[in-house]
């Protein structure tokens, strides 16, 4: 909305600042930093008050039970006051004409609308399995299909993969972009679900691949700064950058109430959403295998996940004492502020490195 407010800069010249993208991507993430925690503050009382609470898990190794014995009656579902936070920051500051902002809002709703169904039926209808794993994968295909086709149609974006470290290497998919699209999609929702397991661990870590691909869409963005450092120009792309500032505002204003020890869980309603947004806007910008290093948290706890399946049902012995990745650590002995703050870091590091590729080429 505000963004509009330039045309009117011949009557008042200072409305011109809102022309500039640096400018709302900041104002744009501090009013969803605000709107997010003031929205998880009345969202946990209601939930409280509505007694829709997170169920104790049933552990059966003694420290993992006594880990989660703190967290039983905290709410769930918070992910509602992140989408809201997002959408309603980015309709504020964003170019809403713009069809790839309107895409990642309504991508950003139909998968928080997914998560909100299988959070509805654990909390609410008090059904522990939730919705049915095949319904929710379904679900996320369905999107996937639809980016896909609709990237491959859209004249600006090219079905090629550009790699780190390597200039002027191009692997072109054609047809096989829509399958493609779909699997980074479907795959970064899921990661990000299978790392929402500590107080903050998938919040924290969203943050931090959030800020890098704010700086990613700026510089795709930006016709000077993308020639610049061989990167490929997509002239509407700019704009994400004021949405992915309103993701990282959001966040921030969750985690003010998600960290430890956590008032409130993002549940399926959040990791969903968050994670699918991710790897839309990572195949906008075609920063899509990009993403195994600057999201390499998810990448490991996914893996974690699926080398521990693989390994019980093949040998019938587990790598881990159990997947995923971080609740190892926390049998070991670890504690949960410890992992959650070690992984965080780990992430702002790959975060920078990811950063670095742009001119190590």
């Amino acid at each position: 909305m505000f963004y509009y407010f330039h045309f009117l800069r011949s009557i008042y010249s200072w409305l011109n600042i809102f022309r500039y993208i640096t400018v709302r991507a900041a104002l744009g993430s501090i009013t969803a930093f605000f709107i997010s925690m003031l929205i998880t503050y009345r969202l946990i009382s209601f939930l409280k008050r509505h007694k829709i609470k997170e169920p104790l898990r049933e552990e059966k190794d003694f420290i993992l039970h006594n880990n989660f014995k703190h967290k039983e009656g905290t709410p769930g579902m918070g992910g509602i006051a992140i989408i809201l936070a997002i959408v309603l920051s980015t309709l504020l500051w964003a170019d809403i004409f713009n069809p790839y902002i309107r895409l990642c809002l309504f991508s950003i709703i139909y998968l928080g609308l997914v998560g909100f169904w299988d959070d509805y039926l654990k909390f609410i209808r008090g059904n522990s399995q939730g919705l049915k794993p095949r319904w929710k994968f379904l679900a996320q295909i369905f999107l996937g299909l639809l980016v896909g086709i609709i990237f491959y149609f859209d004249p600006v974006i090219d079905h090629h993969l550009e790699f780190p470290f390597l200039k002027g290497f191009f692997l072109n998919l054609g047809i096989f972009y829509i399958i493609f699209s779909t699997l980074v999609i479907v795959g970064s929702s899921n990661a990000v679900n299978l790392t929402d397991g500590l107080d903050g661990l998938a919040m924290g870590s969203l943050i931090m691949v959030g800020l890098a691909y704010t700086g990613m869409c700026y510089i795709s963005g930006n016709y000077r700064l993308s020639h610049y450092l061989i990167v490929s120009h997509i002239p509407l792309a700019g704009e994400l950058t004021v949405f992915m500032a309103c993701f990282v505002g959001a966040g921030l204003g969750f985690l003010w109430h998600n960290c430890y020890p956590a008032s409130i869980f993002m549940g399926d309603t959040g990791a969903l959403s968050l994670g699918g947004i991710i790897g839309i806007v990572a195949l906008l910008v075609k920063k899509e295998i990009l993403l195994i290093l600057v999201g390499g948290i998810f990448v490991t706890e996914a893996v974690s996940v699926i080398l521990q399946i693989v390994s019980f049902r093949w040998r019938k012995k587990r790598i881990f004492l159990m997947a995923p990745l971080h609740h190892h650590f926390q049998l070991k002995g670890l504690a949960e502020p410890k992992i959650i703050v070690r992984f965080w870091i780990i992430a702002g590091i790959l975060a920078l490195l990811s950063l670095t590729t742009f001119k190590i080429r």
